[in-house]
């Protein structure tokens, strides 16, 4: 079948000279089309069965992820619900919303969102905004019952990814193992770090949840005033823990060089770009995180890193069989470039641990203790947030003071709730009060 007989099967009547590629995607073949009788532009995708090979899944988690966000969005009143999610195209004769070609592909159709657009840029304003998007994304998909699989399985299993690089070390197809011995050695000595998240998992202590795991700043839409309409590209949304999201953006975001770096000085792990972030992602999904799970977002940067630096290597060992390359280097290359990223965000990781108001102390009168937020701490400084409703709260901005006594916090809401859930309050209540920066003193 052409393009426009695909589209006609869900319903869409389009002239094959219209039928325009668009997108910058590396998986799937995007293409714009229009029906000619409505007006009504359509998104027509070739999914790549390659990487994608569960087609049927793939799309059951999207069905089933599209439409809870869409009954979260009915039910608290927004409008305009079709520019806010993703709306996937049934076709005419059933509910399925994928075909196959005579070809053996596969083809999709979703309501493209009109006057909205991609960024591609990274600033702090993008990346907090990405912050807020991603975490309401997993916030509103928090309390789905509905099980999904994984689209690619295993996508983000750091012990599945050691143990490929073991066999490429094993293996030594490429005979390269010699000349990143020292690189190799490295990583070596990071291997039960990197695989903490797994233990706590498998000790129950991290949860599970449905994540995008693709968290690139370009899979966000933004209408003409700036604003962020809804979390685009939804291939990969799978069962995961949080640290996908937040780790995986910033490995890409929070990096001042090139993935492909060859001059290693330039590459440096971004704390305005990180700091940016987290509070976004806080502001959206603190109020449905566990302790465990806020108190590893800065590991979440460190094991992205890490990750992707294993698996460039383990492909160079292999003999480039997986990543595009362009010089006989390269995957050695951004092996080295994710490595020295990761020695910058471990170099940076005691100004990361939950620095949420930076330049600040905490004291407690009740503990007559002060704390500072630093890495080594032997207590979790959301823990010490819930201690704000037995004292003053006092904003260090002259520009906007406020002065806050413990009965008027309380009557803000910080009353019987989880430790997450009353740090998300206390940062509502200080935006709310207009306060244009966290950086707070407590006495």
């Amino acid at each position: 079948m052409t393009k426009s007989e695909i589209l006609n099967r869900f319903g869409i009547e389009a002239d094959e000279r219209e039928i325009k590629p668009i997108g910058n995607g590396h998986i799937n073949d995007t293409f714009r089309a229009v029906d000619r009788r409505t007006g009504r532009a359509y998104i027509l995708q070739r999914i790549n069965h390659n990487v994608f090979r569960d087609v049927d899944l793939l799309q059951s988690n999207i069905e089933k992820v599209t439409a809870h966000i869409r009954s979260k969005l009915e039910t608290q009143g927004e409008r305009d619900i079709d520019r806010k999610v993703v709306t996937l195209i049934k076709l005419t004769d059933s509910d399925r919303t994928y075909i196959r070609n005579d070809d053996g592909s596969y083809w999709r159709v979703m309501l493209m969102i009109e006057n909205a657009d991609t960024r591609e840029s990274i600033t702090p304003e993008n990346a907090r905004h990405a912050g807020v998007a991603f975490g309401r994304f997993q916030e509103m998909l928090s309390d789905m019952d509905q099980e999904i699989g994984e689209s690619i399985p295993d996508f983000h299993n750091m012990e599945l990814r050691l143990h490929q690089l073991d066999d490429a070390i094993i293996t030594n197809v490429a005979g390269r193992f010699d000349g990143v011995r020292d690189l190799v050695n490295e990583l070596k000595k990071r291997t039960d770090r990197a695989c903490l998240a797994e233990r706590l998992y498998r000790e129950g202590k991290l949860p599970k949840r449905i994540c995008h795991c693709d968290t690139k700043i370009n899979n966000m839409l933004f209408d003409s005033n700036g604003e962020v309409l809804c979390v685009i590209d939804l291939d990969t949304v799978m069962p995961s823990f949080v640290f996908s999201d937040f780790g995986d953006f910033l490995r890409t975001a929070a990096n001042k060089g090139e993935e492909d770096d060859k001059d290693l000085s330039r590459v440096e792990f971004d704390m305005d770009i990180y700091t940016a972030f987290r509070e976004g992602y806080l502001e959206s999904a603190g109020g449905f995180l566990t302790d465990t799970e806020i108190e590893n977002l800065p590991y979440a940067a460190e094991r992205f890193a890490y990750m992707q630096a294993v698996r460039f290597l383990t492909d160079y060992l292999n003999g480039d069989t997986y990543y595009h390359i362009t010089c006989p280097d390269h995957n050695l290359v951004r092996a080295r470039a994710l490595f020295k990223l990761l020695q910058s965000i471990e170099a940076n990781f005691k100004n990361m641990t939950l620095t949420l108001f930076p330049d600040s102390a905490y004291s407690t009168c009740s503990a007559k203790r002060r704390l500072k937020v630093a890495s080594g701490l032997d207590v979790n400084p959301v823990r010490i947030l819930v201690d704000v409703k037995k004292n003053d709260f006092r904003h260090a901005e002259p520009q906007c003071p406020c002065h806050l006594t413990a009965d008027e916090l309380c009557n803000q809401g910080l009353g019987a709730m989880s430790y997450a859930t009353e740090f998300h309050h206390i940062l509502q209540v200080i935006r709310r009060l207009g306060q244009s920066r966290q950086r707070t003193t407590l006495a």
